[in-house]
């Protein structure tokens, strides 16, 4: 009789644990959509392709399944108020279904996330609602984070990040493609605008809000929800899309992406984001006195974009070079569908910063030209109509 030479009680190789799927998952698979993991979610990078799909929210609309990233709800008497210390932006501008894009900040004023801020106003009982959205990568140091500071200000937190579907529904064509299955008129909300309306009967949070430089809404909805809105709007022709056209059709827009272009060891006046800090019109705020002596003093780099002069693509975390010398790194590049030739962002000294400025970026021990561009590299005519 063969034995085993293996104990009965020695340890089995350990599993990786399983990746999180949304409930839009099985609709992707239908599809046959190239799957990849993104912050320990299984994801579609891809339907049809990313060059078609960047081209198809450029030209018409494409719909992308965002629900991996975090959804919270907060809710309380002095909401706007409490929230205040936690970010930069003053929130005390927001009314009711308007929208703050800003950033949670360490307290050397490091950049732990960017997210939204909606405020939904104040019910019969004078509780102020709103519901903030960050990266799906942060989601649960966000969590805790949030839930740390608001602990003892009464404040009502919840999540709902795997209780929700979000769809982003995106393009010129966007809010018309969108329109029919919801019983609310689309038009007036204004860009960072929100309401809650039906959505095929049921209600849902409708925002004007995006990431792709075009205009569009972001839906968020019960899962039997979502599933019927997605396949309502697949029929309807708009354009499944993953997360690699997402990532072209951003940098374009020169939209900051978490862990790369912006990060804790960055401040948002380094990357670029100093309009959403507003020192003049708030108090206290955690990193307040990093960004006051950056203001006064100026920042040492900035995050700024480059048009390479060739076709070589300059990828994230190559070296920017200057008279020879390494002065910075790129975060972020692609080629640009739009364009027709490759762009980049990256941290650059900031007497380097100037739009013309030339530099090198070094490649696989080569280096190629590229100039310092204005940002965005692009913009949609049809977003800034509604903005």
């Amino acid at each position: 009789m063969a034995h085993s030479t293996q104990p009965s009680d020695a340890k089995q190789p350990c599993q990786p644990p399983a990746l999180a799927r949304t409930p839009l998952f099985e609709l992707s698979a239908e599809l046959n959509a190239k799957m990849t993991e993104f912050s320990d979610w299984e994801m579609p990078v891809q339907y049809t392709g990313i060059l078609l799909e960047h081209q198809a929210v450029r030209a018409n609309a494409g719909m992308f399944d965002i629900s991996h990233m975090g959804k919270f709800t907060v809710g309380g008497k002095d909401l706007i108020s409490r929230f205040q210390p936690l970010v930069p932006s003053d929130l005390g501008r927001l009314q009711p279904g308007e929208a703050q894009y800003t950033v949670l900040l360490n307290a050397a004023a490091g950049i732990l996330d960017d997210i939204i801020f909606y405020y939904q106003g104040a019910d019969s009982t004078g509780t102020q609602r709103g519901t903030i959205i960050v990266n799906a990568a942060t989601t649960v140091r966000d969590k805790a984070w949030l839930m740390t500071h608001l602990e003892s200000t009464g404040i009502q937190f919840q999540d709902l990040t795997k209780e929700k579907v979000l769809i982003a529904v995106q393009g010129p064509q966007a809010t018309s493609s969108l329109q029919r299955f919801v019983e609310a008129d689309l038009t007036p909300v204004k860009a960072f605008g929100h309401i809650e309306a039906p959505v095929l009967g049921e209600m849902g949070f409708l925002a004007r809000t995006g990431y792709t430089g075009e205009d569009g809404f972001e839906v968020m909805l019960d899962p039997p929800v979502g599933v019927k809105l997605w396949r309502f709007l697949l029929d309807a022709g708009v354009t499944p899309c993953g997360l690699g056209c997402r990532d072209t059709l951003r940098l374009e827009a020169a939209m900051a992406l978490y862990g790369q272009d912006i990060s804790d060891t960055t401040t948002p006046l380094e990357a670029g984001l100093g309009w959403v800090v507003h020192l003049d019109s708030k108090g206290d705020f955690i990193g307040r006195s990093v960004l006051e002596q950056q203001k006064r003093e100026g920042v040492r780099r900035r995050l700024v974009g480059l048009q390479m002069q060739g076709r070589q693509i300059a990828r994230h975390g190559y070296p920017v070079i200057h008279a020879g010398m390494p002065v910075g790194e790129v975060t972020s590049g692609a080629p640009s569908p739009t364009l027709g030739y490759p762009i980049a962002l990256a941290y650059v000294p900031t007497h380097l910063a100037q739009t013309g400025q030339q530099l090198e970026i070094e490649i696989r021990g080569k280096t190629y030209p590229a100039t310092v561009v204005k940002k965005p590299f692009y913009r949609s005519p049809s977003r800034l109509s509604k903005i």
